[in-house]
């Protein structure tokens, strides 16, 4: 389907270093927040305690946040959870205090403030658990991307699959990178993010594969850029339909989900924008750079000398 039809080819690839050059910066940048400032893991992977409590009245959060620094827990995440009337609080491990203690002081406190504030759920996890979510996130990570490889290298070709898997990590890298700069907080609803965007990624990378594969076969005279160019070109249409869709659906959640789905949705928008730039500006270029041509999936027709010889 097509709502507008672009009749002249885009010379993307005639940007191709340069598209390429302002990725490589971005991605070293990342690296390098990534090394100096480092993830600000949630209480997911840090180990604390998670308290959800219920109001009978809209709860004002920061009153919430001013009651719980009174007794020393200025490192507190308070938010809204699912209405304005559930408040979801995260405490990160605190030494010398057990979570049945410090979710009894907490309690009493806001009962101070609202004598009919209830305690909904109380959840302990421990250091030992986050540090086992960070090497299973970590694992997720490295066999969502081998799988990606192994997938694109036997639908294609090696070239393909490594100018794809670049692309894609490029995209998670970056995604880590913000929030290592921005230091906004690193939870378990983030990595399921990371993860989707690696699948969103990947597929916008097949769809312009499949065309540049198809072009090389149809357009027999015609250089490698311009197969590029045409291939991107006439995939832009169902790039902006489904890319639009899916930003609008994430923007409701960046907006209106309120606190919970707040860094989820930020951090899918970020893969969003940047899997629509890597698969155009960074994983085509790449495939010119690796060398890609027509006999990669056509073999050279034999010339009637060829033939002859035996």
């Amino acid at each position: 389907m097509e709502f507008f039809k672009i009749k002249h080819d885009i010379p993307f690839m005639s940007y191709g270093k340069i598209t390429t050059s302002i990725s490589l910066v971005t991605f070293i940048l990342a690296i390098f927040f990534l090394a100096t400032r480092g993830l600000n893991f949630g209480v997911d992977f840090t180990g604390g305690t998670v308290i959800e409590v219920h109001y009978a009245q809209p709860a004002d959060v920061n009153k919430v946040r001013e009651q719980l620094g009174s007794i020393g827990l200025h490192d507190a995440l308070v938010q809204n959870f699912g209405s304005s009337r559930d408040v979801l609080i995260q405490v990160p491990l605190k030494q010398n205090t057990s979570g049945a203690r410090l979710s009894e002081q907490i309690h009493e406190k806001l009962r101070q403030m609202d004598a009919g504030v209830e305690m909904r759920r109380v959840e302990f996890v421990g250091p030992q658990v986050g540090k086992e979510l960070i090497e299973n996130g970590s694992l997720a990570l490295l066999l969502v991307s081998l799988g990606i490889v192994c997938y694109l290298w036997l639908r294609f070709e090696w070239k393909f699959g490594l100018a794809a898997i670049i692309a894609n990590l490029h995209d998670v890298v970056i995604i880590l990178g913000f929030f290592a700069f921005f230091q906004w907080e690193f939870s378990l609803s983030v990595l399921a993010a990371v993860l989707a965007v690696l699948g969103y990624s990947v597929n916008e990378s097949v769809v312009v594969f499949d065309r540049i594969r198809e072009n090389f076969r149809k357009m027999r005279k015609t250089g490698v850029a311009e197969i590029i160019d045409n291939a991107i070109t006439r995939t832009m249409s169902r790039t902006i339909i489904t890319h639009g869709c899916t930003q609008m659906m994430v923007t409701a959640m960046l907006f209106l989900g309120g606190e919970t789905l707040h860094y989820f949705a930020l951090a899918l928008t970020i893969g969003i924008l940047f899997s629509i730039y890597s698969s155009v500006l960074v994983a085509s270029p790449l495939l010119m750079m690796f060398g890609v041509s027509r006999e990669d999936f056509i073999k050279p027709e034999k010339t009637e000398a060829e033939e002859v010889l035996p």
